[in-house]
């Protein structure tokens, strides 16, 4: 198979309530899963140590994220009947299914950032060009758009 094809066995669903693709992305879709995901593939951590680790998430986000992958069957909770209590949070074996496609992903991104970043700044410039060539409009380089 040549770079830049991919073998796909049939339609994927994306209309369907019911399509699996659709109902997994909802859960490891989101940046917070698969970031939790990866440091779970290391080791067992501790609540603190995640929230340590990934130093952007809220507490209340990280709590709402382990749950679900928690509910999910993701990732296990073990919780120590200690003062005060531990709790440890480890991939299961289902967990760690998720981890190839993720690699898959982390290697695509690696490769294409640069690309998908040249993109970006030629879009957004292409954008202030044209908004500069409307009358009345002052808008300044690229530079001063957000960064993503």
């Amino acid at each position: 198979m040549s770079v830049g094809h991919t073998a796909v066995r049939g339609p994927v669903c994306v209309k369907d309530q019911e399509c699996p693709v659709r109902e997994v992305l909802d859960r490891v879709g989101d940046k917070w899963s698969v970031l939790v995901v990866m440091l779970l593939s290391e080791r067992p951590h501790r609540f603190s140590e995640l929230n340590r680790a990934i130093d952007t998430i809220s507490q209340r986000m990280l709590t709402f994220t382990l749950r679900a992958l928690v509910r999910d069957g993701l990732v296990s909770r073990t919780a120590y009947p200690t003062v005060p209590q531990k709790v440890e949070y480890a991939l299961t074996d289902l967990g760690r299914t998720l981890l190839g496609p993720i690699r898959v992903l982390d290697e695509w991104a690696g490769e294409h950032l640069d690309a998908i970043r040249a993109s970006r700044r030629r879009h957004d410039q292409a954008v202030i060009d044209e908004l500069d060539d409307l009358p009345g409009q002052a808008v300044g380089p690229a530079s001063e758009l957000p960064a993503r």
